[in-house]
């Protein structure tokens, strides 16, 4: 992540096309390693791609990621007896009860601060 970071701020400081030396020059700037096998790969799959097109491409990738609940209510529907199972369980919507809350009272210690 460190490398793509530093070729994004490259890129938005105006470099396009960063080099190897520039992308070490930030990450030593903030004394991060860089490791010069990671850089020119990096750069090898970069080579000739639009910034805006690759952040594009990552956006489309990260649509198809699923992420929430639903990955984790899958799993339990069907260690429960499949899809009807399930289905009465989420008809039931859970009742929140409303807890008040007593306020602290020097009344309730029998003492007070100044006897």
């Amino acid at each position: 992540m460190k490398l793509v970071a530093a070729f994004l701020l490259a890129a938005l400081g105006g470099n396009s096309q960063p080099s190897a030396g520039d992308l070490r020059s930030i990450l030593e700037s903030v004394g991060a390693e860089a490791e010069k096998e990671r850089i020119d790969h990096l750069l090898s799959e970069v080579k000739g791609k639009d910034v805006a097109e690759l952040i594009a491409a990552g956006r489309e990738k990260f649509a198809s990621v699923p992420s929430g609940g639903a990955v984790a209510a899958a799993p339990l529907a069907y260690s429960v007896g499949g899809a009807a199972a399930s289905a009465p369980a989420a008809a039931e919507p859970k009742k929140e009860e409303k807890v008040e809350e007593k306020e602290e009272s020097d009344e309730d210690m029998g003492f007070s601060l100044f006897d």
